[in-house]
């Protein structure tokens, strides 16, 4: 008979420009040695020029540093999970609009949010935005968390024959969002009360939306190929997916992997190469936290990018 299951965590991270001049993704992990216990804080910044790069660190700086003191007493932090996350969220939103009142020439810029904070087999986390939050099971990948702009509404117009398939896919309204840190109120926040059950051999990745690029299938499929891969071999792969499409386009890519892993029976993690050959766009920064390793935080972020200033539309906020 098997002793009780002893969840630990296989992580790794990426973060590339793609075909962008700039870099506004920012991300950071922390999964202690050893520990039942970890984070992924991740944000897509908004404001091109206008300083995007300097709210998605300010949103990633304020939730880490937040979550990070808070998990010095894991027991406490479970209890009180959700409120430290919303009130996180909330701190880093008023950072926004403390460094847009003292520097008015940022004026517009924002990020989204994704935090998945995992203890032992269960998952919760706070999401503000579109970027997603995948779950990869029984071969199967799905979405966690909510989606916080125009194209889930999009998307119900094509499967109601409002609209065909191919305008709804190239809709230019697509990635218009329905809430975002700006500095003001925020309109829709993803926090569930109760956590979601994993197990293991389940696969977390926390992502921006350039990752998007790729499409859900193509995900599900690269992950499905490689069943016994480390969380770097996969972020390999999908990096290398990424790579194959070239896409002129390719936004931003940032994203962390967590593998779930039994302990109890032995579960291997590979040692795995510590670079990724032939990224789009370049520079790539990837960084690798595995089980009985030394690990702290993993921070990655850019300088600035995208198109320019945040665009206000009667139906949400354009990038």
């Amino acid at each position: 008979m098997h002793g009780p299951v002893e969840i630990r965590f296989d992580v790794a991270s990426a973060l590339i420009r793609g075909k962008r001049e700039l870099q506004e993704d920012a991300l950071a992990s922390d999964f202690p040695v050893g520990s039942d216990f970890g984070f992924v804080v991740l944000s897509d910044g908004m404001g091109g020029h206008e300083a995007g790069d300097v709210a998605s660190n300010i949103v990633v700086t304020e939730v880490f540093s937040e979550l990070k003191l808070q998990s010095v007493d894991t027991q406490k932090a479970f209890a009180n999970i959700t409120s430290i996350l919303a009130n996180a969220a909330r701190s880093a939103n008023l950072c926004l609009r403390e460094h847009t009142q003292a520097n008015p020439a940022t004026a517009g810029m924002g990020a989204t949010l994704i935090a998945p904070v995992l203890m032992k087999n269960k998952l919760f986390w706070i999401s503000i935005g579109d970027s997603p939050l995948y779950l990869f099971r029984d071969k199967e990948l799905s979405r966690l968390n909510q989606d916080h702009s125009l194209a889930p509404q999009i998307d119900f117009m094509v499967k109601s024959g409002l609209l065909s398939e191919s305008v709804g896919r190239d809709h230019p309204d697509r990635s218009c969002l329905t809430s975002a840190l700006l500095g003001e109120d925020i309109p829709h926040i993803d926090c569930p009360e109760e956590p979601f059950k994993l197990r293991p051999g389940d696969i977390v990745i926390a992502a921006s939306d350039g990752l998007q690029f790729l499409s859900d299938s193509l995900i599900q499929q690269t992950l499905a190929d490689e069943p016994e891969a480390d969380s770097l071999q996969i972020t390999r792969s999908l990096l290398g997916e990424i790579t194959k499409l070239d896409d002129p386009h390719q936004d931003n890519v940032s994203f962390a992997v967590v593998k779930v892993i039994d302990q109890s029976v032995g579960q291997p993690i590979r040692k795995s190469a510590n670079a990724v050959p032939g990224v789009v766009g370049g520079p790539e920064r990837l960084s690798k936290c595995k089980v009985g390793h030394k690990s702290g935080p993993r921070v990655a972020a850019g300088a600035l990018s995208f198109f320019g200033r945040l665009r206000f539309l009667p139906s949400g906020l354009m990038r």
